[in-house]
């Protein structure tokens, strides 16, 4: 009989430091930063392919944030990957509870599946190796036990945690002896120099009844507060929604230290099977440089780059041709509406001008230019004091809610697809080169009616501009 082993992708992290590229309202997970797929999709990708005449792979269990469900189906459906569920959380909590979640879902079907549990922001350069090694974390878990992987380090990174493991006393798996948290450089080359030292993937394999035996013992607080929050769950087609007040009420901590450090020496059986796949997770600029291709002086550049008479530095362009001379080092990033220029070797502080914005209340720390929506996406092309300019694209079939504004008048004109507008009591087609306009105060809708993509220029006129000023009476994504 095969053993039932089901993916769990963890899809809730923000990637603060790879801002301005990855914010909170389209993080890292779902950019595509190598290949033609995103890092969320790649992760998926993976899991799927652990198949073979011994295991049964079912489909996924993402676990992510509410604000991000949509971006999570459209790029499962672009796989071509149906979702066992979709586990939103009101509210990030660290990837503990987010893991009981995902094993409080698993034995709802009545069995104990093998969870392969996999953050969806990293990279793998050679997968039939990650297919190895997962397999042989599978018959360790299979078997009552945790397994974690563990990365061969080629350098002193101190950016990871460690663990230092026991010989292999099996030929397949170590026993884990100790974690160790993030050295400093010295540190970090003594394990380097020693051996038995691995850097924490943060991959985990165990059955969902090991999880949450392992978790009650030494967090029962976590194990008590996620089952409260999960008695009063709602499900509505593949998502499910634990209790809102309940989950915020939810002890914040991650898996290693709500449970992995505390597993050696107590009897829970815990190995680390070794992984040695061109791994990277992408948690900053530096990493990214670290995976990309590079010319001969070192640098690594996307985009419209032009790169002169310097030396192992990143440049990524995406709207506008960027120029870089003399540099060494150094990161660059342009967005349609902020830039960073860092030194590579600190890229991890990247995050701290992510805190200042946010501190300081402003929407880049969260938003791009170009935000995305359950229907499509709209882009601020430009803005005035009493204008904006917005680029709008609405999916086929797709409709915005139905809506009105109390400061602003629009004026939309369809630049391709057709649009089916409510205005008032009054609803009318639009083809290319058509417009119409909607009052102030006047209740509207734009919808999709074709099968193709309708883009749309909208300018909007008032007193005030910002997106809160919208009244919605009905909407097809559950915002009104």
């Amino acid at each position: 009989m095969k053993t039932p082993v089901l993916p769990v992708i963890m899809a809730g992290g923000s990637g603060t430091r790879l801002w301005p590229l990855s914010r909170a309202g389209y993080p890292k997970q779902f950019l595509v930063l190598s290949g033609n797929r995103s890092l969320f999709q790649q992760a998926v990708a993976r899991l799927q392919g652990l198949a073979d005449d011994t295991l049964a792979v079912q489909r996924p269990l993402i676990v992510g944030n509410e604000e991000h469900r949509f971006l999570v189906l459209d790029q499962l459906r672009e796989t071509g990957v149906e979702p066992a569920a979709v586990v939103l959380e009101p509210t990030g909590r660290n990837t503990a509870p987010a893991l009981t979640l995902a094993a409080l879902q698993a034995l709802d079907g009545g069995g104990d599946p093998v969870l392969v549990v996999t953050p969806a922001d990293q990279t793998v350069t050679r997968p039939d190796a990650f297919t190895a090694a997962m397999r042989r974390a599978v018959a360790v878990a299979a078997g009552g036990g945790i397994a974690i992987l563990g990365i061969v380090p080629d350098r002193p990174e101190t950016g990871y945690g460690y663990i230092r493991t026991a010989a292999a006393d099996d030929g397949e798996a170590a026993s884990v002896e100790r974690f160790v948290e993030k050295p400093d450089l010295a540190t970090a080359e003594r394990y380097l120099a020693e051996g038995r030292y691995y850097w924490n993937a943060g991959m985990f394999v165990l059955r969902a009844s090991v999880w949450l035996a392992a978790l009650e013992r030494f967090r029962p607080d976590i194990a008590a507060a996620c089952r409260a929050a999960w008695a009063p769950r709602s499900t509505d087609a593949a998502f499910v929604r634990p209790g809102k007040a309940e989950f915020s009420a939810v002890p914040s901590e991650s898996v290693d230290y709500a449970v992995m450090e505390r597993c050696p020496g107590s009897g829970i059986a815990i190995r680390m099977v070794e992984l040695d796949a061109g791994w990277n997770d992408l948690g900053a600029w530096e990493a990214v440089w670290q995976v990309a291709d590079k010319d001969a002086q070192g640098n690594a550049s996307t985009g419209d780059v032009i790169v002169n008479d310097s030396r192992n530095t990143l440049v990524h362009a995406t709207s506008r041709l960027v120029g870089a001379v003399g540099l060494d080092n150094v990161v660059i990033v342009e967005t349609p509406d902020a830039v960073l220029v860092a030194d590579r070797e600190r890229s991890q502080e990247v995050k701290k001008i992510v805190q200042q914005l946010g501190a300081e209340q402003r929407g880049e720390h969260a938003l791009h230019r170009k935000v995305h929506r359950p229907w499509g996406w709209y882009d601020s092309i430009d803005q005035g004091p009493r204008h904006q300019v917005k680029r709008i694209m609405v999916k086929p079939g797709a409709s915005l809610s139905l809506q009105m504004h109390h400061h602003r008048a629009e004026h939309w004109i369809v630049v391709s697809g057709t649009a089916e507008v409510t205005n008032g009591d009054k609803v009318t087609l639009l083809g290319e080169n058509q417009s119409t306009y909607i009052p102030l105060g006047q209740t509207h809708r734009l919808a999709n009616p074709g099968k193709v993509p309708l883009e749309i220029i909208e300018v909007q006129s008032g007193s005030y501009l910002g997106e809160d000023d919208i009244v919605r009476f009905e909407d097809t994504y559950g915002r009104s």
